[in-house]
C-alpha cells in the first residue's frame, strides 16, 4: 500500500497495488494526460504496441506436475553480470517526467533486486549520475550521432562512468510517427533535458538549444518539433561498418538493439556484437512490425549460439519472462511498467514493480513445473495459434 506525493501532480494511491497493471492504472490517473500518452504511446495504428502485448497472452503454459519445486532459482548471468532474474529495465528517455528520483532512483531501484538498468542517451540525469547511483548495474543505451565526435565522447565518458556494456540502438535512423504526442502538442518542461548532451559541442545543446522553450512532438509554437532534433543529431546513413567501429574502439561489450531478423542476427555477429535485443523500439518505431516475441525464434536461429539474444516489449508480468526464456531469450526487459511505478511512488514504486515481476515469474516457474531456469524450453509452451 503507497502514500507518496510526486511531481507534476502525481500522487500515489492507498489501494493496495497487485500488479504492474495497477501502476498503470494509478500513473494514469495522477500524470498530466500529455505525459501519460508519451509513455504509454505507441508510432501510427499502435498496431505493433497491441501486437507486443497480444504474442504473449497467445501461448499457453504446458505445466508439469508432481515436480519436486521446493527450491527455484531464476539467477542467471548475462555479459559477465550476476543477474537476480532474467530481467532489466529497457532504455527509455526522460524519467524525471514522471518523478524527480529519475534515471538514478530506476537504476537504484533495480540494483536492489538484484537487476540491472540500461541507461539512455537521452535520459533527464548524466551517465555519471545513473552509473554511480548502481556501480557495475548500468548499462548505456547509445545513439549513434552524425557527428561520430560526440558519439566516441559518450561511449568514453559511459566507460569511464562505470557502465559494463554498450547498447546501440540500430532501429531508430528517424523518430517514428507517434501520433498521441503530436494531438496533445507534448512539449518536454523547460526543466526537462537531454541531460547527457548538455553543452557538448556539436550537439546542438549548447547555450540552450533543443532544450531551450522546451521540446514539442509536433513543431508547436513554444518548443522544438522532437522529430526534427531527432533528424539533425542522429546519423541516418547508419551501418553496420559503425557496428565494427564502435566493436574496436571500446573495450565493453556491443549489443544491438532492434534486431527483428535471422539476417540482421548474423551480420552482429560478423559485426563482433556480445548480443542483440529483439525489439521493435515498443511499438514506436515502425508500426507493423511484427510482435517480438513473434520474431524471437527467426533471431535465435540467426545468432545460431555464438552470442546472447535477449528481447523487449510488452513485457507486464513475471509470466511474460518465463515464455520469453522458454522461447530462447536470455534476458527480457521491462520498460513502461517501471514508468508506471516510478511515477506513483518514485525509486520504492519502480522497485515494487520489478519485486513484484520477480515474484511472479518465481511462482510461474513454480507452477509449471520447471523450477530453474534450464527447465525452460520450447516444451514449455504450447503452439500458439496458427502455429504449424
Amino acid at each position: 500500500m503507497l502514500r507518496e506525493q510526486g511531481p507534476r501532480g502525481v500522487a500515489a494511491t492507498a489501494r493496495p497495488l497487485a500488479c504492474a497493471a495497477d501502476y498503470a492504472a494509478a500513473a494514469r490517473a495522477a500524470l498530466p494526460p500529455d505525459v501519460w500518452d508519451y509513455v504509454d504511446g505507441g508510432a501510427g495504428d499502435e498496431l505493433t504496441l497491441a501486437a507486443n502485448l497480444a504474442a504473449f497472452r497467445r501461448r499457453a503454459v504446458r505445466p508439469r506436475v508432481l515436480v519436486d519445486v521446493a527450491h527455484r532459482d531464476t539467477r542467471t548471468r548475462v555479459l559477465g553480470t550476476d543477474l537476480a532474474a532474467p530481467l532489466a529495465v529497457a532504455p527509455m528517455a526522460y524519467h524525471r517526467l514522471v518523478h524527480p528520483d529519475g534515471e538514478s532512483g530506476t537504476a537504484r531501484a533495480a540494483a536492489a533486486e538484484g537487476l540491472l538498468t540500461v541507461a539512455s542517451t537521452f535520459a533527464s540525469q548524466t551517465v555519471e549520475e545513473i552509473a554511480a547511483a548502481a556501480p557495475g548495474r548500468v548499462w548505456f543505451q547509445l545513439y549513434c550521432f552524425r557527428d561520430r565526435g560526440l558519439t566516441a565522447d559518450l561511449v568514453g565518458r559511459a566507460q569511464a562512468a562505470g557502465c559494463t556494456a554498450l547498447v546501440l540502438t540500430g532501429d531508430a535512423p528517424l523518430m517514428g510517427r507517434r501520433e498521441r504526442d503530436i494531438r496533445r502538442g507534448f512539449v518536454l518542461p523547460g526543466d526537462i533535458e537531454p541531460a547527457n548532451l548538455r553543452g557538448l559541442p556539436g550537439s546542438g545543446l549548447a547555450g540552450g538549444g533543443l532544450a531551450g522553450g522546451g521540446l514539442a512532438a509536433g513543431g508547436l509554437p513554444g518548443g522544438r518539433d522532437l522529430a526534427a532534433a531527432t533528424r539533425e543529431l542522429l546519423d541516418p546513413a547508419l551501418t553496420w561498418d559503425a557496428v565494427g567501429w564502435l566493436a574496436e574502439s571500446s573495450p565493453l561489450p556491443l549489443v544491438i538493439k532492434g534486431v527483428m531478423t535471422a539476417e540482421d542476427a548474423v551480420l552482429a555477429r560478423e559485426a563482433g556484437a556480445a548480443a542483440v535485443i529483439v525489439s521493435n523500439h515498443g511499438g514506436r518505431q515502425l508500426d507493423g512490425a511484427p510482435a517480438t516475441l513473434d520474431a524471437l525464434a527467426e533471431v535465435c536461429d540467426g545468432a545460431a549460439g555464438d552470442i546472447e539474444v535477449y528481447l523487449d516489449g510488452g513485457v507486464r508480468r513475471g509470466l511474460d519472462v518465463l515464455k520469453a526464456v522458454a522461447l530462447g531469450a536470455r534476458l527480457v526487459l521491462t520498460g513502461r511498467p517501471v514508468l508506471w511505478g516510478l511515477a506513483v511512488a518514485g525509486e520504492h514504486g519502480a522497485r515494487e514493480v520489478l519485486r513484484l515481476l520477480k515474484e511472479e515469474l518465481d511462482l510461474a516457474m513454480a507452477l509449471s513445473g520447471r523450477p530453474s531456469l534450464a527447465r525452460l524450453g520450447l516444451d514449455t509452451l504450447a503452439p500458439a495459434e496458427g502455429d504449424t
